[in-house]
């Protein structure tokens, strides 16, 4: 197939925010699977890398639906700068911690909460931003790269991860983490100002009950929106054990540092090429059947890995539910984007990332009791097994998802 530019970036104020996002993910995922570890040699227990799960959700439940609104009623391209500020900020805490030796396990689950916190008022802005930086043709396209450049990130933000543990220490993933935020601080300043709908504050002067209860009513009035939501919540929390990983890698597969971060990349290597894969396609037919579908797999996948010993057998499984992820959460962004009208996207957006970021982050919960109390191979097989029953239900109570083909009307996007 040949590959062609994809039409999103060569729209200048999206094709910024797209590289500024692709580096600064590299850094991101290197603290993310480099947290996993530091805390591994703190302490054995598998509880202890499941309450990460836990620092991270708190703060989202608390606060994202305060963080959507905001996203709609100010500007959110000095919003994302304000948040990529201050997670630099405490990525450098952490760095100083590490490097000075005062690192504490309290430490690290305080600023990962506090980095949480931050995420919950960066994510509305930045996904509800995206519809205004592209024509509403291309917005599909456009989801598909933001996509792209997180995987690429994800690529190779692990495997770094373990050559900097090996080579210079857990503290330089964290310096790194901090500078690359200066990839979209940068992208920020250089786009310019964007377009938003601005009409909410003929309404709202400011963030208040009536305009929280407009997005909850809007997100959970709307079959496809909410469904889709679920079925993300339910696919995360049974099928992620990504806090298990330096388990497995040095448990059941033998692995060291660097095998653990090659482990690690095996999902975003998959989740990229299926990106690019869809990048490169006109349009999608059959999507909620196709949303489904991709789910069972990556329920499937979860299962052969929880039961793999063997480390390319592993990494394989792991690839594979990169790759069914993207596509599920594609479609899912596309038709969430879509449906929602511009001065309700943040607050939908926040809605959605109390099931997007909830679910993995209990998942991380329920993969360490599990884990804990009957082995982190039967937690990732039990898992897989709850996720594809999960989808069967989902798709008995709300028809409407595996009956949406993508060409419903749209009211997201630019004309």
């Amino acid at each position: 197939m040949r590959i062609s530019i994809p039409p999103a970036l060569k729209h200048r104020q999206f094709a910024l925010l797209w590289y500024g996002q692709a580096f600064s993910v590299v850094g991101s995922q290197m603290q993310v699977w480099a947290l996993f570890w530091h805390i591994d040699e703190i302490t054995k227990a598998p509880i202890a890398l499941g309450m990460v799960g836990a620092a991270r959700v708190v703060p989202i439940i608390l606060f994202s639906i305060f963080g959507g609104a905001i996203a709609d009623l100010f500007d959110r391209r000095k919003l994302i700068f304000i948040t990529q500020s201050s997670e630099a900020l405490l990525a450098l805490a952490l760095f100083f911690l590490t490097f000075t030796g005062q690192i504490q396990l309290w430490h690290i689950y305080l600023i990962t909460a506090l980095q949480a916190l931050v995420f919950s008022f960066d994510i509305p802005a930045r996904q509800a931003m995206i519809p205004n930086l592209v024509p509403r043709k291309i917005l599909p396209n456009a989801l598909s790269m933001s996509m792209i450049a997180f995987q690429l990130g994800s690529v190779i933000g692990p495997a770094l991860s373990g050559l900097v543990i090996a080579w210079a220490g857990i503290q330089y993933t964290y310096l790194i983490n901090a500078l690359s935020f200066g990839s979209v601080i940068l992208a920020l300043i250089l786009m310019g100002p964007i377009h938003q709908d601005t009409s909410i504050r003929q309404t709202h002067a400011r963030v208040d009950r009536k305009m929280i209860r407009e997005g909850l009513h809007f997100t959970f009035n709307n079959p496809l929106i909410l469904s889709s939501m679920i079925l993300d919540f339910v696919a995360t929390f049974f099928a992620s054990a990504n806090t298990l990983m330096p388990i497995f890698a040095r448990e059941v597969l033998g692995q060291d540092a660097t095998g653990y971060g090659i482990l690690s990349a095996a999902q975003s290597v998959g989740a990229v090429s299926a990106a690019v894969v869809i990048s490169q396609m006109k349009e999608i037919r059959k999507q909620g059947r196709i949303l489904l579908a991709a789910v069972v797999v990556f329920g499937l996948a979860t299962v052969l890995f929880g039961f793999s010993r063997i480390f390319w057998l592993s990494w394989a499984a792991l690839a594979l539910t990169g790759a069914a992820d993207t596509v599920s959460m594609v479609i899912r962004q596309t038709l969430r984007q879509l449906q929602t009208p511009d001065k309700l996207r943040g607050r939908m957006t926040s809605v959605n990332q109390i099931f997007f970021a909830g679910g993995p982050q209990l998942g991380e919960i329920e993969a360490g009791v599990v884990g804990q109390a009957f082995g982190v191979q039967a937690a990732a097989v039990i898992g897989g097994i709850a996720c594809i029953l999960g989808v069967i239900l989902i798709a008995k109570k709300w028809p409407q998802l595996p009956n949406y083909y993508g060409d419903e009307p749209a009211l997201a996007g630019r004309d």
